[in-house]
């Protein structure tokens, strides 16, 4: 196993290893509402470079750091592997609901995002009673376009200097995407 799959949580004693990527079976997820006892997991996969790009650093208080959105842990055969989280406007005509996640980057092209993405659209449709879901990923941020694209999101347009880069020094142009309830595509149908 690889050194940088070490996870410490501050402590010497406390340092644990997370499994080996290749030994968790991608098709078995659960989402889970974001408990204390995933915090150090969860911070440490935000803190990996792939991620961090995206996400900037982790703030102190992350992950209660967005109290306007509903975040969820994502579980990998019963490992921790990313967090998903959905945000709603309620006003009447406005209404819709957002979406945002990372992955592990160990965990990158198994299908794991797609399939918590999938299952957090279909809850937002059906049990929630939205039309519309929107996601903005970063333009250059491919990998997440196409996860988007293979559950049913369609391009709308660029939004030009959208988002501060994470080191501060510049704007990158975000992807503004959306995808109505009838667009929803079942995991039969990925191309």
């Amino acid at each position: 196993m690889d050194d940088d799959l070490t996870r410490g949580d501050g402590e010497d004693e406390g340092l644990s290893r997370r499994p080996d990527p290749e030994d968790l079976d991608p098709t078995r997820i659960k989402l889970r509402p974001v408990a204390v006892d995933h915090v150090g997991d969860l911070r440490w996969i935000h803190e990996r470079p792939e991620v961090s790009r995206w996400w900037d650093e982790p703030g102190e208080d992350f992950p209660w750091d967005e109290p306007d959105s509903t975040r969820l842990t994502i579980f990998v055969d019963g490992q921790i592997g990313g967090m998903i989280q959905y945000w709603e406007e309620d006003e009447p005509k406005y209404r819709h609901a957002g979406i945002d996640l990372f992955i592990d980057p160990a965990l990158h092209n198994k299908g794991i995002g797609t399939t918590a993405v999938r299952e957090v659209a279909r809850y937002l449709f059906e049990a929630r009673g939205h039309h519309r879901l929107e996601i903005d990923p970063a333009a250059e941020n491919l990998a997440a376009i196409r996860v988007y694209e293979k559950v049913g999101f369609k391009p709308v347009g660029l939004t030009r200097r959208a988002e501060r880069d994470a080191d501060g020094g510049g704007w990158h142009d975000s992807l503004l995407m959306d995808m109505l309830s009838t667009e929803l595509l079942p995991a039969e149908q990925e191309d």
